[in-house]
C-alpha cells in the first residue's frame, strides 16, 4: 500500500490519467482506506475544475486595481504608526 506522501506525489498524474494500470490500482487502494487522502483528491478535483472555468486572458485593469489596493494598504499602515 502507498504511504500518504507517495499518494500525494502521484495525485496530479492520477487526476490527469497519466498513471499505469498498476499505479492507478495502488492509488485507488490507498484512497479506499485513507479519508485524508480522499479529501485531498476531492480538493484537487475542485481546484482543477475552478481553474478550467477561469478566463485565459487576464481581466483588464487587474494590475491597476492591485496597485491601488497596495497603495491603500500602505497608507493605512502609515496611519497606524
Amino acid at each position: 500500500m502507498l504511504t500518504c506522501k507517495e499518494q500525494v506525489a502521484r495525485s496530479s498524474d492520477y487526476l490527469d490519467g497519466q498513471l499505469t494500470f498498476r499505479e492507478r490500482l495502488l492509488v485507488r487502494h490507498h484512497l479506499m482506506f485513507c479519508p485524508n487522502c480522499r479529501r485531498f483528491i476531492r480538493q484537487m478535483r475542485l481546484m482543477q475544475a475552478t481553474l478550467k472555468l477561469m478566463p485565459e486572458q487576464p481581466v483588464e485593469g487587474v494590475d491597476a486595481l492591485a496597485q491601488r489596493l497596495a497603495d491603500e494598504r500602505l497608507k493605512d499602515q502609515k496611519g497606524l504608526e
